[in-house]
């Protein structure tokens, strides 16, 4: 298997909030090392409230409004337009992620397995703020790059991930770590992944690949994240991965 491509699936989770979900759906319940991928809209009044996790580590990026962040370890910061926050749930957390600006609030929110040695590791909390995230420019579009080479964010799995704004014909290329696989996804527009038309609200998923070449066929946004899989059993229920 070299690429497949879905689409993701609309439903609601927590408290009201709206998700396009890639995975784990019926179809697709994960893609070693990600277990969970959610493209999320909280309007005012809907949220995250408190909640348990554990066993993995998840990272919420967030393009447009704001999200509030507190959990039991003491931590209690808003995470604005273009920063991002990592959680190690490891042995266990408890936290909520609430809007905390006027109108809409979208992201994407998607969690990283921890591998089982690290399966009870001390909880965690990280979080980046927009002007800490690099930003390097490429044909006729720019790459905001959220973990990788450059970003300040630390992740217990190796993991680029990419957020990449193109015009129509921009052009990225992006080299992959041998035995990573992962996904593009398209959160608005239309590429071409690797001479794959991938539209609006759908993935490309690649494994075994050196390279990632994506051309905007109209203006695009997009995320690209690749990761090394753990190649061990992934036992996920609800909000723990054990």
């Amino acid at each position: 298997m070299q690429s497949f491509i879905r689409n993701a699936v609309h439903g609601a989770e927590g408290d009201g909030a709206e998700v396009n979900r890639l995975f784990p759906v019926q179809a697709l319940m994960n893609f070693d090392p990600f277990v969970l991928w959610d493209d999320f809209t909280i309007s005012a009044g809907a949220g995250f409230p408190d909640h348990p996790h554990r066993g993995f580590e998840g990272i919420t990026y967030v393009f447009q409004g704001s999200v509030e962040h507190r959990d039991n370890l003491g931590n209690d910061s808003t995470v604005s337009s273009g920063g991002l926050q990592r959680f190690t749930a490891g042995k266990g957390i408890v936290h909520s992620e609430m809007p905390s600006a006027e109108g809409a609030t979208r992201g994407i929110q998607m969690w990283v397995n921890l591998p089982a040695r690290l399966k009870k590791l001390e909880p965690d909390y990280q979080q980046v703020n927009s002007d800490s995230v690099p930003e390097r420019e490429v044909f006729n579009g720019v790459v905001r790059v959220l973990s990788g080479e450059g970003s300040p964010l630390r992740l217990n799995t190796p993991v680029v991930y990419l957020d990449a704004q193109l015009g129509a014909a921009g052009e990225l290329e992006e080299s992959i770590p041998g035995g990573y696989r992962g996904l593009v996804y398209v959160i608005e527009g239309s590429c071409e992944v690797n001479g794959e038309s991938v539209e609006q609200g759908s993935a490309v998923f690649m494994e075994d690949i050196a390279a990632v070449t994506v051309t905007g066929r109209l203006p695009s946004r997009l995320m690209l994240c690749f990761g090394r899989p753990h190649g061990e059993p992934i036992y996920q229920h609800g909000p723990f991965v054990d």
